[in-house]
């Protein structure tokens, strides 16, 4: 080596920083747990799943896709793997806390099965995993050549009556409960950022009437919708008896119309093609 010349390196890269802890992956499995045993009754509403559930089985007719491998997380209905299945396709059901037939799953691990699916269906649990990049990555390495992502939660726009009642009821020192939600130009820079080709992100509206604050939290836990973050901030009783008063003065002829903004993100395992200039 010359003199004067600098050292060689063989010093590895900095590894990324870890991505930073807004949920708690112990609350999310309890929370989802819980659902599961609250969707045993049979007046659950499960409102949510089924709307996602028909969207996909909606979205794979229009597109002409016939699966013959799929991974199916987090449906609660169960109607995507009774139609795959119909059709001649192999499921395997999955979900953040293991019920019924489904497995076990970290979205943000490597999927635990073999590689090699024609369609994955995520319904309801990506907008709580704290490396949503990554897991997007994932589920875009698990799939074939010519194998369909489509991927749905509540997105942003969601429940801004519940947001408004709960400022008003800790007005002085109100608390995170909600958490932070994904928008369309984020879901499609997401898509992007996980290599998928042909990105398609759309979201659409549920509108439920509620006579009481207490139904519309029933309806949340049912459905797996309860807070997850990793602070925890218990409501006191004096605050839930104002967001009780702030519920009955916003709503009209006793009832109050909540929305849910569902977001689906929907991309393609296939080569990028190059931009047209």
């Amino acid at each position: 080596m010359a003199s004067g010349s600098p050292p060689s390196s063989t010093a590895s890269p900095p590894a990324p920083p870890a991505p930073p802890t807004i949920f708690s992956p112990a609350r999310r499995r309890a929370v989802r747990a819980r659902m599961h045993a609250l969707q045993q009754r049979a007046d659950a509403p499960r409102f949510l799943a089924e709307d996602m559930a028909e969207d996909v089985l909606e979205r794979l007719a229009f597109l002409r896709h016939a699966p013959a491998r799929a991974l199916v997380i987090g449906d609660l209905t169960g109607a995507i793997a009774q139609g795959l299945r119909a059709q001649g396709c192999e499921v395997i059901e999955a979900d953040p806390a293991p019920w019924a037939s489904a497995a076990a799953i970290d979205e943000e691990q490597p999927l635990p099965f073999a590689e090699g699916f024609d369609l994955i269906a995520s319904l309801g649990t990506l907008d709580t995993v704290n490396d949503l990049p990554g897991a997007l990555v994932h589920v875009r390495r698990a799939l074939r050549e010519g194998g369909l992502a489509t991927i749905s939660f509540p997105g942003a726009g969601s429940l801004p009556a519940l947001r408004a009642i709960l400022l008003e009821a800790e007005r002085e020192r109100p608390a995170a409960r909600l958490h932070p939600q994904v928008d369309v130009r984020a879901g499609g820079q997401l898509l992007q950022r996980a290599g998928f080709a042909d990105p398609v992100i759309d979201s659409r509206t549920l509108r439920v009437g509620y006579r009481a604050l207490d139904r519309l939290v029933g309806d949340l836990r049912a459905q797996g919708l309860c807070s997850v973050l990793q602070a925890r901030a218990p409501l006191s009783r004096a605050a839930a008896d104002r967001a009780r008063a702030a519920f009955a003065a916003r709503a009209v002829d006793g009832r109050l119309v909540e929305t849910f903004e569902i977001l689906t993100l929907s991309g393609w395992a296939r080569p990028l093609r190059a931009p047209k200039f």
